[in-house]
């Protein structure tokens, strides 16, 4: 790690060996459990601002999936890039970590479908729920798939421009935040991770796992997933979104507000993807308060 990268993320990082494979988490602090999971091109290093806030009395746990931040990037003869085995990384973590508590699942982008999934198995484990620009559910019918991502998930042009130019994550690094575009040097921390064509492999593989069609892989999991989510309809829920995403935009909180009524809606229409870094100092704060004013409850199983 460079000392520039080292001041933006000043923690000591874990690993689990996942058969051969090393798995990097963040496990800072004690208190109730906080599992943050990202997204696609993000690391761990989101969610660096909410552990420095929440790690005096919170236990927070930020894993990287593999091929992203600090864990491995193996090629696929050694690894599955697919949803479900994101998940089941995720679940060997927990395991591994020895969680009893009611966990709180803070979410982003893909992170929801990872995060959500693990809830779908595990729903007696989740107490809270934290959604930022996420999903966890199909793209809305109102929804059209972007073009960018449709270039890359479907054409070879697309595959050489994120694993031999790194557009994916350069890209989202200049358009994820709107209102407080991010400086360069944190352009460049956000994509450090990925500085080869070997270490882009999962910033394509998770654009190519999105399942958009009956018969894609994945595409009957995301609908179990989504049918589970009334499960969760009674614990405290709190939603922090950014209006200008290009593809989280508002139809995909429109369908969060629909299966959770009751839910804290926080929206921010100046804001883009990357919301835990476009408007920190609003967002982070209203976090830190719903954590500190809410109890984690047990999901309803006799609600699916």
């Amino acid at each position: 790690m460079t000392a520039e990268l080292k001041n933006y993320y000043p923690f000591t990082g874990n690993r689990l060996d996942l058969d051969g494979l090393s798995y990097h988490y963040l496990d800072e602090g004690t208190g109730a459990p906080v599992v943050m999971v990202h997204g696609n091109p993000s690391w761990s290093f989101y969610y660096r601002n909410l552990v420095l806030a929440l790690r005096d009395r919170y236990r927070c746990i930020v894993p990287d999936h593999i091929g992203c931040g600090f864990s491995d990037k193996p090629g696929d003869e050694r690894y599955d890039y697919t949803l479900s085995r994101r998940v089941d990384d995720l679940e060997r973590l927990i395991d591994h970590l020895g969680i009893t508590e009611k966990i709180t699942l803070v979410l982003h982008d893909w992170g929801g479908m990872i995060g959500m999934t693990y809830a779908a198995r595990h729903p007696e484990r989740i107490g809270r729920l934290v959604l930022l620009n996420t999903a966890a559910f199909h793209l809305p019918k109102e929804k059209t798939f972007p073009l960018g991502l449709k270039i890359c998930r479907d054409t070879a042009l697309g595959s050489f421009l994120v694993r031999g130019f790194n557009a994916f994550s350069v890209g989202a690094s200049i358009v994820g935040c709107k209102k407080n575009p991010m400086p360069r040097d944190l352009q460049q921390a956000y994509r450090a991770p990925y500085d080869s064509w070997q270490n882009r492999i999962a910033t394509l593989r998770f654009v190519q796992d999105i399942p958009l069609f009956s018969g894609d892989r994945n595409f009957d999991l995301v609908s179990q997933v989504a049918d589970s989510l009334v499960k969760f309809r009674g614990l405290p829920i709190s939603i922090y979104w950014g209006e200008l995403d290009f593809v989280f935009d508002p139809t995909f909180l429109k369908e969060w507000i629909r299966r959770f009524p009751e839910a804290q809606v926080h929206r921010y229409p100046d804001a883009g993807h990357y919301i835990l870094e476009d408007m920190k100092d609003e967002v982070i704060p209203l976090i830190e308060n719903f954590l500190d004013t809410t109890f984690p409850v047990p999901a309803s199983e006799s609600r699916c």
